[in-house]
This record gives structure tokens, sequence and C-alpha cells, in this order.
């Protein structure tokens, strides 16, 4: 009996030992196989990387031409000429060739639920005394309105931030986009994003700030210094 149950137990424990090395074999080959894998995407990785290296280092971006050139591609389709002169918002004769943009701000004001509407020409009049373009109560909310004309060519992405000050502390600062604008006969209108001035005895007294206007190119088109007051809300 023992014999048999040694005869019986050989074979199964054969079977056993062949399945465990099976499976370290077919594990083995797995990890071997994931390790190739890995191998062949990391190349492809690389290979991608040069060709986009490769594609960027190649790519020559065009020349930068100014509107009169643009329109005057195109002199002899009237229609195609008009079609450009009605999306850039001006005609051909408004145009001397300028390559770069030309942001020219013609005024300044302020909207305020405080007082009337009030506007001053730029540039300001350095004779004023302090430049405080206006007083204001405390808790009031109010935004700037600016008008300019761009010329020569797009000016894209033109933005704004406005720093103020008191007593040589700085204590706001306020960032926007104003946009892309053409040239145009007409001049635009913008008005900033609505502030409200600080509250309380400590926020009483006179500000002076800084506005600046610039495009994405980083060309400043127009830097003011400015200053307004703050008066008790009796």
């Amino acid at each position: 009996m023992e014999s048999g149950k040694r005869a019986e137990a050989g074979p199964s424990a054969g079977v056993s030992e062949d399945k465990q090395q099976r499976e370290e074999r077919e594990m083995s080959e797995k990890q071997l196989a994931d390790e190739v894998c890995d191998d062949r995407e990391d190349g492809d990785d690389d290979d991608d990387k040069e060709d986009g290296a490769g594609a960027l280092a190649g790519f020559v971006p065009g020349p930068l031409l100014s509107l009169k050139e643009q329109i005057e591609k195109d002199k002899d389709d009237d229609s195609l000429r008009r079609w450009k002169e009605k999306l850039l918002g001006c005609v051909e004769e408004d145009l001397n060739g300028q390559m770069e943009p030309e942001v020219k701000f013609h005024s300044i004001g302020i909207i305020s639920n405080d007082l009337e509407e009030v506007s001053y020409p730029l540039p300001l009049d350095l004779n004023r005394e302090g430049l405080v373009l206006f007083t204001l109560k405390e808790g009031s909310r109010y935004q700037l309105k600016l008008t300019f004309s761009v010329l020569h060519n797009i000016v894209s992405g033109l933005t704004y931030s406005n720093t103020v000050w008191k007593a040589g502390l700085k204590v706001d600062q306020n960032k926007g986009m104003l946009g892309t604008f053409a040239p145009q006969r007409e001049p635009y209108v913008h008005v900033l994003d609505e502030e409200t001035t600080p509250s309380g005895v400590l926020a009483r007294g006179i500000y002076s700030a800084n506005l600046k206007f610039e495009d994405d190119d980083r060309r400043c088109h127009m830097e003011l210094k400015y200053a307004f007051e703050i008066k008790k809300n009796s």
C-alpha cells in the first residue's frame, strides 16, 4: 500500500514541478516581452522628438508685411482689395507702408456713480497741480475710459496694467486685455474693468498711479502717470 501510494504520489509531484517550471518560463518570457515593448516605445518617443525638433528647426516664418504691401498684393482684383479694406477698417491711401503698428491715445476719462463723466485730452497738461485727475468718495465704483487710434498696421494683444501707490507703497495693481485692433479712420473707445475705491480713515488721501499699455511684442504704446484723491463719504 505504501509503495502504491508512493507510485501515485510520484507522477503527481512531477506534474506539479512541470507546471511550476512552465509558469516560471511564461513569466520570464512575459517580462522579456514587456522590456522589449518598453524599449520600442522609448525609441518611438525619441524618434518623435527628433522628428518634431527637426520640423521646428526647419520652420521659417514668413516675412512681416505692412498692410499697404498686403493690399497691393491684390491691387488688380478690385473686389478682393475692397474686401480687405472693409475687413481692416481702412483704405489704401491711409497707409504709408510703415511696418510697426502705432497706438495713439487721444483722451482719458472716468465714469463713476459719484460724478458726471470727466474726460481729459492726452498728453496731459503738465501744469496741472499734481496731475490729480479726479476726486472720488471712499467705496465708489469707477471705470477709466480711453479713446485711441491704431495706425500703420494691426496691433495684437494690446494689454494694460494700472499700478497704484500711496505714500510710496504699492497698494494695488490691475491688469487686463484690450484685444487686437486694425487701423481705421474712426478712433476706438474702450472702457477698462470696474474698480472700487477703498474705505476707511487710512484709505483717504492722494494716490499716484501709472497706467501702461503694451502689445504682445512688448512694445510700450503709452505710459501715463497721474494722481487721484479719495475723500470721506459724507
